[in-house]
């Protein structure tokens, strides 16, 4: 084996992305096989079930450089925000509509001066009913066309505040419908450690609740508050023009009004953040308990749910009490303030009218003025409710959409003239892809302060598969990571046909590589949508090849609708095995350079297995293929064994090469296969759990781990492949 350590890396940060967007070594034997060599070091963690799926130490790492929190409850904001920035920024998002929003003030101008105007033609009115009774008579005629103006002007202002409020819809639902394409643009441009380290939950509500919560408020409340703020200026015009004296006494309620408002406003801002931040947490929790009822109710742990569940209610029961419960003294507070005015404002009108310096017609018009200004006032203040509420789930939706972003690919940069010219430039595959990977002294770590692998170097070649074995929390599945760019690396380079990948777009690196997860993942649609997925352009005839190619043809045929199947949710009118094979197919469409199989026939039946190893040895055929391989009998004939523990790749080899070492496959190949090692001696050095050991051949007895004899009574390899009869 041929090793390189790497003398001029030495990078300490893993890339992040760009800032202004959102977000002791043991050395073991190992041996060389042709066109392939491998070093590392490093203490790797954690291996998930399937690509891009992290260990919860990987989480807690990622944690650290990635945001705080408490894990499960959604990530707090990196930075404090207050509520003027947020609502400030909600406003910006009206930017784009500056007509549609001038035409909303004046639409809104037009009904507000009207209803402002009408009370005092209904003064003169009274005034000419008073005047008549008292001398010789009403004129009917006058007070007709007055109380005829007066109905006109409301009739008016109705249908302006009616355009008012649909151009106002308008705007806002073309807002929300940007905002969601944001967060939809934003989501695939996010790295793959966001997702690692948030709920899908609170992502979830994020997405759908705080989006709607936004609609609302900017529906309602703004439209209110227009309405509002225009109808108190020409309120307090007319006011003063009538008498100033009773115009002071009536806006003793605005400084009134704004204490309430902005003591309370604050406290609930912060409540109604910490109801819908337990809204996401509740969600996740249901998310959680949904997807895996199966799991639950297998375990028993439907009473451990049900009491985090009641936790996760409690919380949001408490802070939506407590939110609505100060913003609802808003409103009694405002009424007692109205209440206070209208006291003053008779008194004092009373006793002008009784010496003759206002007529009642005017003091009457006053009073209406009083009552339609406080109403603006009184809506303002039930509307805070609403725009607080809004303004924090706006808070929540810019958090999202602030996150780090994956680094930008350099043909993107070269667009946008942000590449740097003495740096990488972007790369290009020559046609065809012949798959060859080579890891050259690679680094990487998920913090700086923690580095995982420190100089890792292999060379595979087209048509070599290699296989990734070792023991749950090895770090696997990291490797795999590193090549379809989920993670950048910190050091080093790995290369595709010669081509460092960093420079190649994401989308044509991972367009070249099929990969088979251990879960079966479907969509909502047919079996032939599904298995179209991996090339959208394939045609039927294409797709039932690849069907018939990994057997999914074979039971498709037994269904009434055939390819045209709906799948329903979690794929539950079709088996397991049937959903893995359907995945296979997918991969076989799209005619990948590079293959990534994680224990791809883990849910198959025994029978279905062998054909489906031969549809995959030759999918295989002239591909590079990476195998995380948990049974090994599946990887016997791999070219290429890599042996992973905490982080280092120990041993690579052939699986005879690997045996005659006696080493840590040994170890592992010996603890599925026969009675011959003595686990408990072992298990520190292979971190081997205890449990039942899975039937992985025909013919050989499962059950619990075995007592066996202590490690030196085990007998000497003889250099052969151990199998089922070795204990015989």
């Amino acid at each position: 084996m041929s090793t390189g350590k790497s003398n001029n890396s030495t990078q300490s940060s893993q890339r992040t992305g760009r800032p202004e967007d959102l977000f002791p070594k043991v050395q073991r034997p190992a041996y060389r096989s042709t066109a392939f060599r491998s070093t590392a070091s490093g203490a790797e963690k954690g291996d998930g079930a399937a690509a891009g799926v992290v260990s919860e130490q990987e989480i807690a790492e990622l944690q650290d450089s990635v945001g705080t929190g408490e894990w499960g409850e959604g990530s707090a904001p990196r930075k404090a925000k207050t509520f003027w920035p947020s609502l400030g920024r909600l406003f910006g998002t009206l930017k784009d509509h500056k007509f549609g929003v001038v035409m909303v003030f004046v639409f809104g101008a037009i009904s507000t001066i009207l209803t402002v105007w009408a009370p005092a033609i209904l003064g003169q009115a009274m005034d000419v009913i008073f005047d008549g009774w008292l001398g010789d008579g009403i004129d009917f005629t006058t007070l007709s066309r007055m109380l005829a103006i007066v109905l006109g002007m409301y009739v008016v202002a109705s249908l302006f505040d009616w355009l008012q409020g649909f151009v106002l819809n308008e705007i806002v639902m073309r807002v929300v419908y940007r905002i969601r394409q944001q967060i939809e643009a934003k989501v695939n441009r996010l790295p793959l450690s966001y997702f690692d380290t948030r709920q899908r939950g609170d992502l979830l509500s994020r997405t759908t609740n705080d989006v709607d919560n936004v609609q609302t408020a900017m529906q309602q409340a703004f439209a209110s508050l227009f309405y509002a703020v225009m109808t108190i200026i020409g309120i307090t015009i007319m006011m003063f023009v009538l008498s100033w004296q009773l115009a002071l006494i009536a806006l003793i309620a605005l400084p009134i009004a704004g204490i309430v408002v902005g003591l309370i406003g604050s406290k609930s801002q912060k409540l109604f953040t910490a109801q819908w931040k337990n809204t996401g947490r509740l969600n996740g929790h249901i998310e959680e308990s949904f997807t895996g009822h199966e799991l639950v109710t297998v375990f028993g742990r439907q009473e451990s749910m049900r009491e985090r569940f009641d936790e996760r209610n409690e919380d949001l029961y408490e802070a939506s009490f407590r939110a609505q419960f100060y913003s609802g003294m808003i409103m009694p507070i405002m009424q007692w303030v109205t209440y206070l005015g209208y006291v003053g404002i008779a008194v004092v009108g009373g006793l002008r009218v009784a010496t003759g310096q206002m007529s009642l017609g005017q003091v009457t018009a006053f009073i209406q003025y009083s009552r339609e200004f406080n109403a603006p006032l009184g809506e303002m203040a039930g509307m805070a409710n609403m725009l607080i509420s809004g303004v924090a789930s706006a808070e929540r939706i810019f958090e999202l959409l602030d996150a780090d972003e994956q680094e930008e690919d350099l043909s993107d940069q070269a667009e946008d003239g942000t590449l740097d010219p003495d740096g990488k430039q972007p790369g290009q595959l020559a046609q065809p892809v012949h798959g060859r990977v080579e890891f050259d002294h690679v680094q990487f770590s998920y913090t700086p302060e923690k580095p995982l692998i420190t100089d890792l170097s292999l060379d595979a070649h087209p048509g070599e598969t290699v296989a990734i074995v070792g023991p749950t929390g090895a770090g696997k599945t990291t490797l795999v990571n590193l090549i379809m760019r989920f993670y950048e690396i910190d050091g080093g380079q790995i290369r595709l046909d010669g081509v460092d990948i960093a420079t190649l777009d994401r989308g044509v690196l991972r367009g070249q590589i099929g990969m088979v997860l251990q879960d079966a993942v479907l969509f909502g649609g047919t079996i032939r949508e599904n298995i179209r997925y991996g090339r959208l352009d394939a045609t039927d005839e294409e797709v039932v090849a690849a069907a018939k190619a990994t057997f999914v043809d074979r039971f498709v045929h037994t269904l009434p609708e055939g390819y045209d199947t709906v799948i329903e949710a979690e794929g539950a009118n079709i088996s397991a095995g049937e959903r893995q094979l359907i995945t296979i197919a997918r991969a076989f469409l799209a005619d990948p350079a590079l293959l990534i199989l994680d224990e791809a026939t883990s849910s198959v039946d025994t029978r279905t297995e062998v054909l489906v190893q031969e549809a995959m040895a030759a999918l295989r055929s002239d591909r590079t293929s990476f195998v995380i391989a948990h049974r090994l009998s599946t990887i016997r004939d791999a070219d290429v064994i890599l042996v992973m523990e905490h982080g280092d790749i120990v041993e690579q080899g052939s699986h005879e090469q690997l045996l005659a070492a006696e080493g840590a496959y040994y170890r592992l190949y010996m603890s599925q296969f026969t009675q011959g090692v003595d686990l408990d001696a072992e298990e520190a050095a292979v971190s081997v759990g205890t449990g039942a050991i899975p039937m992985v051949e025909e013919n050989l007895a499962t059950g619990a781990v075995p007592v066996v004899e202590p490690a030196q009574h085990r007998p000497e390899s003889t250099g052969g492949v151990p199998g089922p009869h070795a204990g015989r």
